[in-house]
């Protein structure tokens, strides 16, 4: 049985995600309201072990719902990785009596958490990604904000190439999951998606598919990489000298993880915030607060850790038929 939480600590590990904020300030509110002391701990797992720790307040969380990254800060820990690293972080949650931790991050955020837990640290994760990776939930906070960011980008490209009759390669972030590119290949009508999880893609395939197209009079064609594919300016080269049609990639790069908050990304974050609060004052640890079929909900760790999560078949299928 995990024991009475007096104070909670919170932090945001691994890659910032808009909607961060939005998470943290329903953290440090909904714990106030149950009486609850809130710690903030700066720069993730690696702040942890350097004791940056900060006492927080519904003041320290004001007017930070619309901004964009993380008022904690994040960061890489590798330490963490370590039984060593694991026995210290715990040993400064006792130090400073944090006995409720609230971890906003992806995969390898979680599997520090869970070590925590083991280690007698009640533990909650709240999925903070823009990759939409974790296989537990249907939604991760920043990925709504990231793909329309994308999105927005991608039409400006279009214009461009559609002036200059161009082929344009446009490399969205996504290095292990083709989430992304998927949303904005159907999203901005893209005449051909790249994903990681596509490991037969052939160039040549579409070099034949570009002619074939200009035979038909089409003026322009919008490729959507994701980085996990990457290689983006040497096919851009490999099509141009094959086709003769000028191509240019372009790399949207960090500007993906910045900038506000989509209203969805605040108010799931908010409410994903909130129920891992309470998820504590009711007792439980080594759980991943999670989205699935229009309920909030939470799993344990291990199980959601264990599940796997792939490119739907039949979203992928319609992206193609609809290029057509």
């Amino acid at each position: 049985m995990a024991k009475e939480i007096r104070t909670i600590g919170v932090l945001t590990s691994g890659g910032d995600a808009p909607g961060m904020n939005a998470a943290i300030r329903a953290v440090v509110r909904t714990a106030l309201g149950n009486e609850l002391k809130v710690r903030g701990i700066r720069r993730g797992y690696s702040g942890l072990l350097n004791e940056d720790i900060i006492d927080m307040t519904a003041r320290d969380v004001s007017d930070t719902i619309q901004r964009g990254g993380t008022i904690l800060q994040t960061a890489r820990c590798q330490e963490m990785c370590t039984e060593e690293g694991q026995q210290r972080a715990a040993a400064i949650c006792k130090k400073y009596e944090i006995d409720g931790l609230i971890v906003i991050g992806g995969d390898g955020s979680f599997k520090g958490a869970r070590a925590l837990s083991n280690l007698g640290v009640n533990t909650i994760g709240i999925p903070g990604t823009i990759d939409l990776d974790i296989a537990c939930t249907e939604y991760t906070i920043g990925f709504d904000t990231a793909v329309n960011t994308a999105m927005e980008a991608i039409d400006k490209v279009r214009d461009t190439s559609t002036s200059h009759e161009r082929c344009s390669i446009v490399e969205v972030m996504g290095r292990d999951a083709g989430y992304l590119a998927l949303w904005c290949g159907i999203a901005n009508g893209a005449e051909r998606i790249l994903l990681p999880e596509e490991h037969d893609y052939n160039v040549d395939k579409i070099i034949e598919d570009i002619r074939l197209n200009r035979k038909r009079g089409k003026k322009h064609y919008i490729i959507i990489n994701a980085e996990g594919v990457g290689n983006s300016v040497q096919i851009a080269k490999t099509i141009e000298e094959a086709t003769g049609m000028e191509t240019r990639a372009t790399i949207l790069g960090h500007m993906q993880r910045g900038g506000s908050p989509t209203a969805k990304d605040r108010v799931y974050a908010s409410i994903m915030g909130a129920k891992a609060v309470d998820l504590l004052v009711e007792g439980k640890t080594n759980r991943v607060v999670g989205y699935k079929h229009g309920e909030y909900v939470d799993f344990d760790i291990d199980e959601a850790l264990n599940m796997e999560k792939g490119i739907p078949q039949y979203q992928y299928d319609i992206a193609k038929e609809l290029a057509l």
